[in-house]
């Protein structure tokens, strides 16, 4: 490229003479850069020079990728506009950098500790435009650089935090919109505390915190851990603390940026190629991301109905107002604690956290797990704590004052360990693993109703009873001490007495498996059992098989489905919300789990209901677990009940994530008509279920499908749930929505696709191959009493 020669006067001084430059990547103290000139980096990614956002006709000074649209990530001058294209950059007299408008006024301008005596402005590779002192030698020892002043947008290898020893701060700060950069009031930064971590403010209100750095990453966004992208990093000492990311991939391009509009940090990436660039991910993620939005001891799971929970061992502080979904104030002990009594206090674990908010912490690098207990123990006024790097397995945060701002991840959060009540000591989590207990003799499994926990066994203990009774526990790979075990046992007069002798008075109903009782332990918590019985159709490596995926699921038992005659106790609105229930449990199993699970006998008996009618799935006996990659398999042995099985598993013995969605639709049909698929009769034709839902659809009569219990409905919503059944029930599998498609159709109002015929619409479904065998279990229930717990 060429070089220009100008020549500009400063008003009461001297004459001055510049060259102005463009299409290189660099300038000295005897060079500007005028509107309408460019720096760029060597390798040609990134572009410095002046520019109009948007339909705004100001000017300003900005880096931005130099490919074909732009993408501006640095503004120099964002709260300070040139109006027109007369500006000016240059270094002065002093090596300092400074931006001048057409009267010469300065602008904006950098600030440096020391003076250059021949002072190098260059732009690089990175996109960090730095000021350097050629000779000093050493290129890094920047005397002032735009990475230390961040715009809206995070690059790679820019610190996003504090430099302690010069009280800078690393911020992002975003636009106030597209045509505007000057500062909003959408801020993200990081406050270092003892345990430093990342909020995202709105105004001065906290808005979102990211969690702190546990080692593998932020606690509050387990998504954002090992991916193939980019790779975190935290330094954290006296003179810095800051975090970084770096790219994997070098040959993409990625970038985080501040989002006025959305209220969000988003990520894209792009090919350098590439015409455009690509959503990659973003925070916060979803409702339970809002921070503090249950309150004090409240955590946040955004697979429940309400989202907020009171941690176990704690209530709400106003039930009144928990009540009316006001969580403000959060939770409170059941049983206060007593400084006094300081000896008889201990630990909770609850797993799979974002842990609480951090500013009032201690932490300790060196200390391991136990020590940071006694540390903890030992000071009244200490909440919690918790491992720093729980890669490694040490270091020492501990928390003091109330717990605010926890969400409850499926998988992959942080276990924290939470003061306690005695009287609370042998509770397990409850929202850990509700799969309590196997019995010996008649192996029995005690599964909780409602939210009740279980008292867990010693490992020592645990050991001792198996041993005793000698039978087989599977755990989900317990790695840890006692407070891992997931299966605490109970002796079998324990379970006698609980259930007065499997009284039939308190059974509940019966499965493949054999009958299910409810009891109630000593201490007033509800349980169900399931007792395997020596006539089963199924055998004990279907029970294990049960017990194993429960364990390692997040699953709660509560009590049976309402059958017939109870069908007038279920209004519209409870079985919509019971559809919604079922198809988020179901999208968990398929896509949300840590585990790929297709669950082969989803079925009305199999749908559990607590008493606010919140649904769960149950039974795990015949399902089976995928891989990450894995969507479908085949068998030689069809398990399953007729009725909700799908044709090509039924016929083929092929079963995938669609052999469930068949099911579903079947359950959402069956629950909206109150009538059951196999066994449906109808005077005008001999259709099963699914074959008159069909007729209705296509004679234009679907409403004439509802239950005649179900009181006032939304039509508008009875014709969705129906047009969604019926595209679950297609025969063909690859017609089928998968089941994030599914909630999403129940969900919002837009355009449906047509359905097509369903499969087995007939009485009877098409004879299965002779070579198969096929073991099929019961869907029917014995109802005993209905009771709201």
């Amino acid at each position: 490229m060429g070089v220009l020669s100008s020549m500009f006067v400063i008003p009461n001084l001297l004459f001055f003479f510049f060259e102005t430059t463009y299409g290189i990547d660099s300038i000295t103290s005897t060079q500007s850069l005028a509107d309408g000139n460019t720096l760029v980096s060597k390798d040609g990614n990134f572009e410095l020079g002046f520019f109009s956002p948007g339909s705004s006709k100001n000017r300003y000074l900005g880096i931005w990728y130099n490919i074909h649209d732009k993408t501006v990530v640095w503004v120099a001058n964002r709260d300070s506009p040139i109006d027109n294209s007369s500006g000016i950059l240059m270094i002065n007299s002093t090596g300092t950098l400074v931006l001048l408008s057409q009267n010469k006024s300065v602008v904006w301008s950098t600030s440096s500790l020391k003076q250059a005596q021949t002072p190098l402005l260059q732009l690089l590779d990175t996109g960090n435009l730095v000021l350097t002192d050629e000779k000093n030698g050493n290129s890094e020892d920047y005397l002032w650089q735009s990475f230390d002043y961040p715009a809206d947008t995070m690059l790679p290898g820019m610190k996003f935090g504090w430099d302690l020893k010069r009280g800078l701060n690393r911020r992002l700060i975003a636009w106030k919109n597209w045509d505007d950069p000057s500062s909003g009031d959408f801020i993200f930064e990081v406050k270092h505390h003892n345990y430093p971590e990342a909020y995202l403010f709105q105004g001065t209100i906290k808005y979102y915190r990211v969690g702190p750095w546990n080692g593998i990453g932020f606690s509050g966004s387990p998504g954002l851990w090992p991916n193939p992208v980019y790779a975190f990093t935290l330094v954290y000492n006296q003179d810095e603390v800051y975090f970084m990311f770096t790219l994997k991939d070098k040959s993409l391009l990625t970038r985080a940026v501040l989002n006025q509009t959305t209220s969000m940090v988003q990520r894209f990436t792009r090919k350098e190629t590439a015409q455009s660039w690509k959503f990659y991910d973003a925070l916060p993620i979803d409702r339970c991301d809002s921070y503090g939005v249950c309150g004090a001891y409240g955590r946040c799971i955004i697979t429940e109905s309400p989202v907020c929970q009171c941690l176990n061992g704690f209530k709400p502080k106003s039930q009144q107002k928990w009540d009316s979904m006001d969580w403000s104030q959060g939770c409170v002990r059941n049983k206060p604690l007593n400084c006094q009594e300081i000896i008889t206090h201990g630990f909770v674990k609850f797993p799979n956290l974002k842990v609480p908010d951090t500013t009032y912490t201690w932490v300790n690098t060196s200390m391991n797990l136990k020590e940071c207990r006694e540390k903890c123990l030992s000071n009244c006024s200490c909440t919690a704590y918790t491992n720093l790097d729980i890669k490694e397995g040490i270091g020492c945060a501990i928390w003091f004052g109330d717990l605010l701002d926890i969400k409850q991840f499926p998988v992959d959060g942080q276990d924290l360990y939470i003061r306690m009540h005695p009287s609370e000591l042998g509770m397990e989590n409850g929202h850990k693993k509700n799969i309590a207990a196997i019995v010996a003799c008649s192996i029995v499994v005690v599964s909780g109703m409602l939210l009740g926990s279980y008292y867990v066994c010693s490992k020592e203990n645990l050991r001792g009873i198996m041993e005793r009774m000698r039978i087989i526990v599977h755990t989900s790979n317990s790695k840890g001490p006692e407070e891992d075990m997931e299966l605490p046992l109970f002796d079998l007069s324990t379970i006698a007495r609980a259930t007065d002798d499997f009284s039939l008075n308190n059974k509940l109903g019966e499965g493949g498996f054999g009958p299910v009782y409810k009891g109630t332990l000593l201490e007033g918590k509800d349980i169900a059992v399931k007792r395997l019985s020596k006539s089963s159709g199924q055998g004990l490596n279907e029970f294990k098989n049960e017990v194993n995926l429960i364990a390692k699921l997040q699953h709660r038992n509560l009590v049976k489905l309402l059958d017939q005659t109870k069908s007038n106790l279920l209004d519209w609105r409870k079985r919509i919300d019971i559809i919604g229930g079922i198809a988020r449990g179901l999208l968990y199993l398929h896509q949300d789990s840590r585990l790929r699970i297709i669950h082969r006998d989803l079925k009305a008996s199999n749908i559990l209901l607590d008493n606010n009618m919140n649904p769960k799935i149950s039974d795990f006996g015949l399902a089976k677990l995928f891989g990450g990659d894995q969507c479908e398999a085949n068998t030689n042995r069809i398990v399953g009940t007729y009725g909700y099985m799908s044709p090509e598993y039924a016929v083929h013995g092929q079963y995938s994530i669609k052999s469930d969605v068949f099911s579903f639709g079947v359950l959402i049909l069956e629950i909206i008509s109150g009538k059951k698929n196999r066994g449906f009769r109808h005077p005008e034709h001999h259709l099963n279920l699914l074959g008159h839902a069909w007729r209705l659809w296509i004679e234009d009569r679907p409403i004439e499908l509802i239950d005649d219990s179900v009181g006032d409905f939304n039509i508008f919503e009875v014709l969705r749930c129906i047009h969604v059944g019926l595209l679950c029930v297609q025969n063909r599998q690859e017609d089928r929505p998968n089941m994030s498609y599914v909630v999403l159709m129940l969900s919002s109002e837009s355009l449906l696709p047509k359905p097509r015929q369903p499969g087995f619409y007939t009485d009877s479904p098409r004879e299965a191959d002779s070579s198969l065998s096929t073991t099929c279990s019961e869907n029917k229930i014995t109802f005993t009493s209905f009771e709201a717990r």
